[in-house]
């Protein structure tokens, strides 16, 4: 397997707001997923709150 990726700003993807319990926010960033992180499989609204994005279609 390889090594995880991680694109962008790290400070706010879905797997550090996880880690700080803002828990609260991650329900309004994943109302509507259109993307799912390659990494740890978590779903988006946007691609920029996950590590490795890709379309969830």
């Amino acid at each position: 397997m390889s090594e995880p990726v991680c694109k962008g700003d790290h400070s706010g993807h879905l797997c550090v707001l996880a880690s700080c319990g803002n828990f609260d926010q991650i329900k309004e960033l994943t109302k509507n997923p259109k993307y799912i992180c390659f990494n740890c499989g978590r779903v988006a609204n946007s691609d920029e709150h996950l590590c490795n994005p890709m379309p969830n279609e």
